[in-house]
Formats: structure tokens, sequence, C-alpha cells
């Protein structure tokens, strides 16, 4: 087992720092490891430990109780007690994901395998959103369409038939669950272990229907398509998920609250560019007279068409870049660049004309090998070129 790693050193922060050094230090680990960002393995135990080490060092006396005492001073306290004045949505909504609402409890739930206390919650959705270059550019509000379950209106959500009635199930008494009792020797003594399973009668209701609904046939939701709105940030990544809770699947249980509905970001497919991260990249396609000579381009971009010179003696799949000319890195500070790859086209049925030209070339080609000294020195070839529009 890898050994606990001191708080300042997991935030990168001098042991002096004020709480804005540790606030903005948070944040810009958080973007890089948070899991509905990074896919890679370890990204989510890593956040786990930024996370913690934020919920002591941004609470003045967890922190006085760590600098006097070490991990120490802080092991009494329980994930939910770590993170129950944290409004971890406040901190990070502004860079595209969500863990839940003040408290924290999304990031408990999620994170720390635990649930605080009440009925269970409903399971997540996911749905994949679609948006086009233009939108990862400016960000914005885009809106999204799902299928989701909801309370039956006909049944107000009891399962039953309108004017029937609901028992409470005689199996559990109600509760929903049964109890199942066992008894261990321990050397302290005789342990009653008491372990608690859904009532199979009612399904763990604890009410009994005596005719179900026909409109959810006693399932007490239906499933309905709902349309909302969600904020996109500037320079979005592919395959991003952003959060918003309560629009998920409604619990199982009265009283229970909705999972969290998760939208994952795809780029739509661009006839003029593949996207690379914040790189944008394309193909342009050059004769070999314009190889030789050099030619100028007209070349979309995001913000506009720009004239690129492609240089005399330019050689096959060379790559010019246009600096600046990508989509927003996220946050949109900066912007990636877009390379241009030069694919010289060989003819593959000249004509007698273009045979005889080619011809007459490859005599002079001949000559000048036999004549080094009146040949020319090549360029150097350079993979990519620099290019300002």
């Amino acid at each position: 087992m890898a050994a606990q790693r001191d708080y300042y050193e997991v935030l990168g922060v001098a042991r002096d720092a004020d709480a804005k050094a540790i606030k903005d230090a948070f944040r810009a680990l958080a973007r890089q490891y948070h899991p509905d960002v990074n896919k890679q393995p370890g990204a989510e135990e890593k956040f786990k430990e930024i996370a913690g080490a934020y919920a002591v060092l941004s609470d003045p006396d967890k922190r006085k109780a760590y600098d006097d005492r070490g991990f120490a001073g802080v092991a009494g306290f329980t994930p939910d007690e770590l993170f129950r004045d944290i409004d971890f949505g406040d901190l990070l909504g502004g860079l595209g994901f969500e863990l839940g609402g003040a408290g924290g409890g999304g990031l408990f739930e999620r994170f720390f395998g635990g649930r605080r206390r009440g009925p269970p919650r409903g399971r997540d959705l996911e749905v994949v959103l679609e948006i086009p270059l233009s939108r990862v550019v400016t960000g914005g509000e885009e809106q999204v369409s799902y299928a989701r379950s909801s309370p039956c209106g006909a049944c107000r959500g009891t399962g039953a038939k309108d004017g029937t009635k609901l028992h409470r199930c005689a199996a559990c008494g109600g509760s929903g669950t049964k109890a199942q009792e066992s008894r261990r020797r321990e050397p302290a003594g005789e342990v009653l272990i008491r372990n608690l399973t859904p009532c199979a009668d009612c399904a763990g209701r604890g009410e009994i229907v005596d005719e179900v609904c026909s409109t959810c046939r006693g399932r007490r939701t239906v499933e309905e398509t709902r349309s909302l709105s969600v904020k996109i940030p500037v320079g979005v990544e592919e395959g991003m998920i952003l959060r918003v809770p309560g629009h998920g699947m409604e619990s199982e249980v009265p009283g229970g609250v909705a999972g969290d509905l998760l939208v994952v970001v795809r780029t739509a497919p661009d006839a003029r560019f593949e996207r690379h991260d914040a790189d944008l990249w394309r193909r342009e396609r050059v004769t070999v007279p314009e190889a030789v000579l050099g030619v100028q381009r007209t070349i979309p971009t995001l913000d506009g068409d720009v004239e690129l010179t492609i240089p005399a003696g330019t050689q096959p799949d060379v790559v010019l870049r246009l600096a600046g000319k990508g989509v927003p890195v996220l946050g949109g500070r900066t912007r990636g660049d877009l390379y241009v790859g030069v694919e010289v086209v060989i003819p593959d049925h000249p004509s007698k004309r273009e045979r005889a030209l080619y011809e007459e070339l490859g005599v002079l080609e001949a000559q000048r090998a036999h004549h080094p000294k009146d040949a020319q020195p090549k360029p150097r070839r350079r993979s990519v070129k620099e290019h300002a529009p």
C-alpha cells in the first residue's frame, strides 16, 4: 500500500499558502483529473486524493489540526464530515462538470462509496449530445432531449388503480424489509447479526396493491421524453461529461431522490476539419506543378477564410501550421492550432501532352544528375512549417 502523501504536496502549494492559492490549485488539478474528463487509469483515485487534501486545507480548524499533528489530527473525520461544508458545485461548476449541490453530497456518493441517510436515489441516465465545432469555440446553451421515467399521473405514483386502496404489507409490517438474524461467538461473547433484505411480498414498498393502475401497470412510473438546456463550456473537451443533478431516473422508493443526467459531449463530424484535442487538421491537395512552383490557397478556419501560401518546392506530406486557428483549450484562455497537411497528387492517367512534358522534364533531371555542379542546392526539408495568415 502506497504511503499517504502530504496534503500540501498533493495540491502543490506551500505550507503558508493562503485560501485563494489553495482553491486555485484544487481547481487546476480537478480540471486535470476529474473522472468525467480524464479516462486514464488511476484518475479517479487521484481526484479523491486531491479532494481530500482540499477538504482539510480549505477549513481553518482542520488545517490547524493537520499542521499540529499531521494525519493523526484529522484521522477522526468521516468523509461526510470532511465535505459537509464544501459546495463543490460552486467550486467546479464553471469548469463544465458538476459534483452535486451544497454539502458535496454528489461527491460523497460517487467517489467515497457511501450514501447519506434517507431513501435510495434513482439510477443515473446517460445521453450523448453532438455539438458543432462552432459551439466548442463560443460555448453557450444547447438543447438535449432524453427519455426518463416520471411518476404516473393517472395513479399519482401509487401504482394502484384510481379509487382502490393500498394495504400495508402483512409480511413486513409496512417496513419494506425483512430481518434475518444469526448469532456468532466472539472472544468477548455472543454477537447478534441482523441483516435487512427487501421484502419479497411487496418488493420493498411496504404496501400491497389490490388492483394495479392500467396506465403504468403498477410500476408507479411512466416513460416520457424531456428536453432541457445545458451549458456548454468554452473549449469543452471531446467525451466530457456534464452532470445535471436530479434529472435521471426516479427513485424506486417513495420519497427517494432522482438520479442524475450524464450528458456526454461529442463533436459532430465536420467536412473541413478533424479535431484532435484543441488542434484541428485538414488535408490540402496540390498538383505537382503547384508543389514545385508554389501556390496560394484559400483555407477555411473557424474564424473565416484565410489565404495560405504553399511555398515553392513543397515536399509531399509537409505540414503547415496556422497558429491559434484551432479550438479553445477548456476555459478559453488559449487556442490550439490548425495543421494543413499538403498532399501532392500524381496524375495516374496523364494526357499525351502531359506525358511529353514529363518526359522532357525527366531528360532535364537526368542531365542535372550527371552534372551536379549545375544543380541547385536542395532546400532543407521541414516537416512542419509556420504560416501566419
